[in-house]
């Protein structure tokens, strides 16, 4: 019977030199053992290749700097743990402000962009004001420079000394943050929702769902879904310039630092606030990178995007 069951397992093997042998489950072949150790010995050695180039840069580059005439006068000016030490606390406090901020315009930004978008996209000659409207404000705000408008926003409106109209630099910040990013995310959304192929809002109006509803539950899916890698692209960016609120007097991370620096003339601060934005911002890049990642392979086996 074991002589059997061996011509059977012989009578088994593939064109690629694999082999099962009989109901017992499958074994590899020699070869096959072969391929799958020899590319277990590139990765290793590719791992390797890779780690010895990552120390030696990291070791010419470390040289570099700390040869340098002026580094000791860099390291007591920029990197001081003393002022590290007394600055963290208030620097984290400080970001608690640049996270309320990344969440609810984040949210109005979406929501705006969206609006936005969509104005652009109608269809018919009785829209073409709101058409102009829409396109006047993406060209207007995407050409104005942030930090421009951070200002004209935080500084010009409590000028105007305007009844009922709040002076708090965290809400104008906000806003002026709200009304740059807006007009990007705009772009993105409207970017989604004329890449979707017009048959489909045709098969949708062949159904008997009207303009708005093929918009609703045909095109807009589809669009958002192709665009969340730029959105959250812009959300990252969202994130870190919600520092700019600074300039109107709002203690976040940034003010906190820099009162640190106005009073020590040491800017360690600046540092360890700059790390604790790319602390923040890390997590939210590695995502982006997943979803497209992931989307990309979605795209290449001809999956639904």
């Amino acid at each position: 019977m074991t002589l059997a069951k061996e011509e059977s397992g012989q009578e088994g093997a593939d064109d690629n030199g694999d082999m099962t042998a009989g109901g017992d489950g499958y074994t590899p072949s020699q070869r096959r053992i072969e391929r799958e150790a020899y590319k277990r010995a590139r990765s290793r050695r590719a791992t390797a290749i890779a780690a010895l180039s990552t120390l030696a840069t990291g070791a010419v580059l470390y040289l570099v700097v700390v040869n340098a005439p002026g580094w000791q006068r860099t390291k007591e000016t920029f990197f001081n743990g003393q002022y590290a030490r007394e600055a963290l606390p208030k620097v984290l406090e400080g970001l608690w402000l640049n996270v309320r901020l990344l969440l609810i315009c984040g949210v109005a930004v979406l929501v705006l962009g969206m609006l936005i978008a969509i104005a652009r996209t109608l269809r018919g000659p009785v829209f073409f004001p709101l058409r102009v409207l829409a396109a006047a404000y993406t060209d207007f705000f995407r050409g104005l420079p942030l930090i421009i408008n951070l200002m004209i926003v935080v500084l010009g409106v409590p000028a105007l000394r305007l009844q009922g109209v709040t002076v708090d630099p965290v809400l104008l910040g906000g806003t002026a943050l709200t009304l740059t990013y807006s007009a990007y995310v705009a772009e993105v959304f409207r970017a989604g929702i004329e890449s979707v192929h017009p048959s489909q809002r045709a098969a949708a109006r062949s159904l008997g769902l009207s303009n708005r509803q093929a918009l609703r539950y045909v095109v807009l899916p589809q669009a958002v879904r192709r665009q969340v890698p730029p959105l959250l692209n812009d959300l990252v960016s969202l994130q870190k310039d919600t520092g700019l609120v600074s300039i109107g007097g709002a203690i976040d991370a940034v003010r906190a630092a820099d009162i640190i620096v106005g009073r020590s003339l040491n800017y360690t601060p600046y540092i360890v606030a700059g790390l604790v934005f790319v602390a923040l911002t890390i997590p939210m890049t590695r995502f982006t990178d997943w979803v497209t990642a992931r989307m990309d392979r979605r795209r290449a086996q001809g999956g639904t995007l």
